[in-house]
């Protein structure tokens, strides 16, 4: 769904290849035991401010740029199989949105908007820090983490929307982005309503906007 929910802001393109790489998830790095510290490097490599969504995002379109070279995978720890799959779905959607005559506008670095088409999509998987620094999600107040291969995993944004959770020793949320709270009754006022987003006193540094700290 967060694919036509892109169409506003002119980022269709970027949207269906975020949704494709969503698509084979969990399978787009490994990580060899021998080689471990190399593979954890050329992972963190793709992270890219703003979340996990636009780290698939980067990982894919540095693999195009390679005119989808297996050998480019390879270096990389990226997995080959995956990212060939993830291009036909890619194929696939961007089919399915031509015969519905939306346009494959694009925008790389409208990074907002990109986000802001992910929070149109799963709007309902949002959840925010709490006073202890923990994650609550929105509607349900169930604990959750952020997962320990997040690009997230240190930076606690306040709010954030999960693609998935997984649940192991801890509930944890795979595949995580940071979004601004006002964008929930903004693309969701149906689902969302002022109180549900109003900010609870945080303790002095914890879970501040990026912005706020680089005052």
């Amino acid at each position: 769904s967060s694919g036509i929910n892109a169409e506003y802001g002119g980022v269709v393109e970027e949207i269906t290849t975020i949704a494709a790489m969503l698509g084979v998830n969990s399978a787009v790095f490994y990580r060899p035991k021998e080689q471990a510290v190399h593979a954890d490097n050329a992972r963190t490599n793709f992270f890219f401010p703003g979340g996990d969504h636009l780290t698939l995002l980067n990982v894919y379109d540095q693999w195009a740029a390679t005119d989808y070279s297996t050998q480019w995978c390879f270096e990389n720890f990226v997995q080959n199989r995956s990212m060939k799959r993830a291009r036909a779905i890619r194929d696939q959607l961007q089919g399915l949105l031509e015969r519905t005559e939306i346009d494959l506008l694009s925008n790389p670095m409208d990074h907002v908007n990109i986000r802001k088409a992910v929070t149109s999509g799963y709007f309902y998987h949002t959840a925010r820090l709490t006073a202890n620094g923990l994650y609550k999600t929105v509607k349900h107040q169930q604990s959750v983490h952020v997962h320990p291969n997040s690009s997230l995993f240190e930076e606690q944004p306040r709010w954030v929307i999960y693609h998935e959770l997984v649940q192991t020793s801890k509930e944890y949320m795979r595949q995580v982005i940071e979004i601004e709270s006002k964008w929930l009754v903004e693309v969701a006022p149906h689902y969302y309503k002022e109180k549900d987003i109003e900010e609870k006193k945080m303790p002095k540094q914890r879970g501040k906007a990026k912005a706020d700290l680089e005052r």
